[in-house]
């Protein structure tokens, strides 16, 4: 397929699905489930109309993934509830970190005994599939800023902490094949690419996105003046993740971060504009101020940067989307790919998340539902990509790279299908 059958092929699709939106909505499946439909019927598994090869194109995907990963993640932090309270976060930490740990070992554990590869590449294979995906969860993600929804906030917070929590095991895994320094007894790991790059992450994050907050802030009230708000937003992922890649510290966290400070900052202006209309009128703050200041907050935020974002992720999901589906063949289907995607779906996955949340009590369905909902996608993808032009071995990165595309593919379509009656059952 050369260049304007691929634009044909997309454009077709795009007008298909704003034509029949409304439809689409109503269908028990999600849109990615569609687009993957849409791949593998034009890909080798159905017509061969085109055929996308991943290990010759490595460069070229780790980039498109790297992007839409960035721009999901800032999304998701923009929609964090505002103001930050650690109880409120304690379960998507939990997910994130233990939960995580557990997940990349449970994975390394079946690759090394069942599938016989070896610990680094069990290692590396666990960190690729194990982090839950911010690009394609959309059907679970927080709807819009100041979406309480325990389940929605535990997920999208896990996937946007966990694309960070999951490099050092990628390293580690890379360092146990040769491909990258791990310090003797594992020093170098442990302290450069554990704690620092983490610590040093979300430090980053926060501190830039609280200043670049605040200074928008002052530029709007003192100034009056307009700001071109889906240009911040992307100027400041560019400067955030670039900061952190000269400072060798993980770039997905403090992009995360960054959107969370930055929408904790508006907060705190709005906070602060609005204790002064209650001095003005001479009202007592009491039960009525969280209304208040939520309702001057909800008139700062700008809505447009997020729309902006929300349209370039939905394009990025549809085109690599499409490049999945355009590299399965038939036989890709292997007895190995398929059981360690069953093994992921229901073992490893349910046991990491209630392992990871035994300290906390209560909300069973909650656990529940994130037990299975751990979308895997375009995250993955990265991984996978990033650790090829790092110079994987060619075969090891063929095996790899059949693995973790049967593992998209499914969980693309398990969660597909069953994520909208779930969440309308858990909702009703």
């Amino acid at each position: 397929m050369d260049n304007a059958h691929w634009f044909v092929l997309t454009g077709g699709l795009l007008l298909f699905i704003g034509v029949t939106s409304s439809i689409l909505r109503r269908l028990p499946v999600s849109t990615s489930f569609l687009y993957l439909a849409v791949g593998l019927l034009v890909g080798p598994t159905g017509l061969n109309l085109f055929h996308f090869n991943p290990l010759k194109q490595s460069e070229f995907l780790e980039a498109l993934t790297e992007v839409a990963v960035l721009i999901s993640l800032f999304s998701a932090g923009v929609k964090m509830p505002v103001p930050v309270r650690l109880w409120r976060w304690r379960m998507p930490i939990l997910l994130a970190s233990v939960s995580m740990v557990v997940s990349v070992a449970l994975i390394a554990l079946f690759a090394y005994f069942v599938l016989h590869l070896s610990a680094g590449a069990a290692i590396l294979l666990g960190a690729i599939v194990a982090p839950t995906d911010p690009v394609l969860a959309t059907d679970v993600q927080s709807r819009h800023p100041g979406d309480h929804d325990k389940l929605r906030f535990a997920l999208t917070c896990e996937a946007g902490m966990n694309d960070g929590s999951a490099f050092p095991f990628v390293v580690l895994g890379m360092g146990l094949l040769g491909l990258h320094k791990i310090g003797f007894m594992g020093w170098r790991w442990l302290f450069l690419d554990v704690v620092w790059a983490t610590l040093g992450g979300i430090m980053i994050g926060c501190i830039a996105g609280y200043g670049f907050g605040r200074l928008i802030s002052t530029v709007h009230k003192k100034y009056r003046q307009g700001l071109l708000d889906d240009f911040l937003g992307l100027g400041l992922i560019g400067v955030v993740y670039g900061i952190s890649e000269i400072c060798h510290a993980w770039g997905f966290l403090a992009v995360f971060f960054a959107a969370v400070a930055l929408r904790q900052a508006e907060f705190r202006a709005a906070i602060a504009s609005g204790e002064q209309v209650i001095q003005e009128v001479g009202e007592e703050p009491a039960d009525g101020e969280t209304s208040l200041r939520q309702r001057e907050f909800s008139s700062f935020v700008s809505s447009s940067s997020l729309v902006f974002n929300d349209y370039l992720e939905r394009l990025s999901e549809l085109v690599l989307i499409l490049l999945v589906g355009g590299t399965l063949f038939v036989n890709s289907w292997s007895w190995r790919a398929v059981g360690l995607a069953l093994f992921l779906f229901f073992i490893a996955r349910p046991l990491s998340v209630y392992i990871g949340l035994l300290p906390i009590r209560g909300v069973k369905r909650v656990k529940g539902l994130s037990a299975w909902f751990g979308v895997r996608g375009i995250g993955s993808l990265y991984y996978l990509m990033y650790v090829i032009d790092k110079g994987l071995a060619e075969p090891l990165a063929l095996e790899l790279i059949h693995l973790t595309l049967i593992v998209i593919t499914l969980s693309i379509l398990l969660h597909g299908i069953t994520v909208r009656p779930l969440l309308h059952r858990f909702w009703k």
